[in-house]
């Protein structure tokens, strides 16, 4: 199935974490005057959309994903006058903005919710979900996703003598999506953001939305540290649910499809085999999702199942939907020190990582500092640490005996906080983004990692970014192209084949810290291969050095 045309297909994505981007009033948090500083950067990079990480009034107790107010700018940020602004600048350069959007849950500072306790004949009772206690206990046995120590995934509440569901932080309370009101207060806030110009929205948990009938305990067996209280933390049990779609359909109906926007749904737990059940052409829901089958899987894929991994999404954009290409965003460690080499080969796997993922099919998603080669950080103690997964884990696996310096080793790679250290523009003190204390410490590393370092030196991981995303404004293929594995018995090799209409072309990468010798198809060999880049100056089409990249036209 030829995949039709449209804007968003085509767009390469710059996500902002606006906390770590560019503080502007020097109060050590980024801001939106910050991010209308660095504009210019962004539109010279080449990037076509910019999406910002929450910005609403919010308590901040997970970095703005519960939200206390959707129609109001957090004053850490600025203003809704500053959002404005930004909104219009962006349109001014030709760029468009979407919003990270949280939908399954607000905070519990939330007008709806602070009338929702209130009584049980409150207006507002039916906007959350509250429960009876059963046999004296919890509605069931799930646990929460947050390692605070919290336990149950739901909160008791003496006023009401009720339980309320909260998934995440019990700060963080689940929206009830049978409530018919709710969902038209949601409709209004959304049209109210798209009236405004918004461009579209980053739709957080949002195969969530719909709980399990009857609330079923989980069978899953709980496992030390999570279920050292009995409680079972269960992903799957509130995920692509009966009646989900019908939810997304009338989200559609409603507000997205009444505008030209671009609308990204970030789906744990779900699998290629029925994506298109959101993302195809004919089920008008959204227009992509975010699958988490590399980026979040706790351990390194091997190269083969990555193969495999990318196989099957390509399907889905065979068959009609569409997808996302990422490897970091604000909730996965950054790309190279996963992927790659982040010391003797930072360089060279930050480029080959680059040209893997602009040449793979799907809508290109580039987190800040990405395009610079910034690298994982090792803070030395949990007091560096402020993301609350991380730290929540930590002292849950202390309290059941885990020795502190290696419970510590364990979740520094994950940490998200990885991603969160302020952008490195330059070499100046706190890498050019506050002339006071960040929030979060700078990486240390950031007087050989900046922008400035970058944009100097032409052989940079930048100059690659810009590079790329050149090359995909100007040759379709790179977006509408079929995808073809080929070389699949090489077992540290990805490599692939791209073709729309006359244009083909060829992809070659090497996933190993060592040289290896490859044998490139006899039909390939018989084409005329044009190299078109390369992150080495010379090459032998023999052997692929560690972390070699290249890309092939043929002819």
């Amino acid at each position: 199935m030829m995949s039709r045309k449209n804007w968003w297909k085509e767009a390469v994505v710059y996500q902002i974490y606006p906390k770590s981007f560019q503080d502007s009033n020097d109060d050590g948090i980024g801001d939106l005057q910050g991010i209308i500083q660095r504009l210019d950067y962004i539109k010279e990079l080449g990037a076509d959309v910019i999406w910002l990480n929450p910005i609403y009034q919010s308590p901040q107790v997970d970095n703005g994903y519960d939200i206390s107010d959707y129609q109001s700018v957090n004053p850490d940020f600025g203003s809704l006058e500053d959002f404005k602004e930004l909104l219009e600048e962006t349109h001014r350069r030709k760029m468009k903005l979407i919003l990270d959007m949280v939908l399954n849950h607000t905070s519990d500072e939330h007008i709806w919710f602070q009338e929702s306790r209130k009584s049980k004949e409150n207006p507002y009772r039916d906007f959350y979900i509250w429960r009876p206690a059963r046999n004296g206990k919890e509605p069931n046995n799930w646990g929460n996703y947050f390692y605070e120590g919290e336990g149950s995934a739901w909160e008791w509440d003496e006023h009401t003598q009720e339980y309320y569901l909260h998934n995440y932080s019990k700060k963080m309370p689940d929206l009830n999506w049978n409530c018919q009101k709710m969902r038209e207060q949601i409709y209004q806030m959304l049209r109210w953001w798209c009236d405004m110009g918004v461009d579209g929205f980053r739709l957080d948990a949002v195969n969530r939305l719909q709980k399990p009938a009857g609330f079923p305990d989980s069978h899953r067996p709980p496992a030390p540290p999570i279920g050292i209280h009995g409680y079972v933390v269960d992903r799957e049990m509130c995920a692509n649910q009966p009646g989900i779609h019908e939810l997304l359909k009338k989200l559609n109906q409603e507000v997205f499809g009444r505008y030209d926007i671009m609308t990204v749904g970030e789906t744990g737990n779900l699998k290629s085999d029925i994506a298109l059940d959101y993302v195809g052409e004919e089920s008008k829901e959204i227009n992509m999702v975010f699958h988490f089958e590399i980026a979040k899987n706790p351990y390194l894929v091997t190269v083969p199942e990555f193969k495999e991994i990318q196989k099957r999404w390509a399907k889905v954009v065979e068959d009609g939907g569409w997808i996302t290409q990422y490897l970091t965003n604000h909730d996965s460690p950054r790309q190279i020190s996963r992927f790659g080499n982040d010391k003797e080969y930072r360089l060279e796997s930050g480029k080959m990582l680059a040209m893997l993922m602009h040449t793979l099919p799907g809508t290109i998603y580039v987190y800040q500092g990405e395009e610079i080669g910034m690298v994982n950080v090792d803070f030395p103690s949990i007091e560096y640490y402020d993301e609350k997964y991380t730290v929540g884990k930590y002292h849950t696996m202390v309290e059941a005996g885990e020795d502190p310096v290696k419970a510590l080793d364990s979740l520094k790679m994950m940490s998200r906080d990885n991603v969160r250290t302020p952008m490195q523009w330059n070499d100046s003190e706190n890498a050019g983004f506050s002339k006071t204390k960040p929030w979060l410490a700078v990486n240390p590393n950031y007087k050989q990692i900046n922008v400035e370092k970058d944009m100097s030196d032409k052989e940079s991981v930048y100059y690659t970014y810009k590079t790329l995303i050149a090359m995909r404004k100007r040759h379709p293929v790179m977006v509408y192209g079929s995808y073809t594995p080929v070389m699949e018995e090489q077992e540290n090799i990805v490599a692939y084949i791209r073709q729309y209409e006359e244009e083909s072309w060829f992809m070659i990468f090497n996933f190993q810290e060592k040289s290896q010798k490859i044998k490139i198809p006899e039909r390939l060999r018989n084409e005329k291969m044009n190299l078109l880049m390369s992150n080495y100056n010379k090459n032998d089409q023999e052997i692929m050095k560690p972390y070699e990249g290249r890309i092939y036209m043929l002819n």
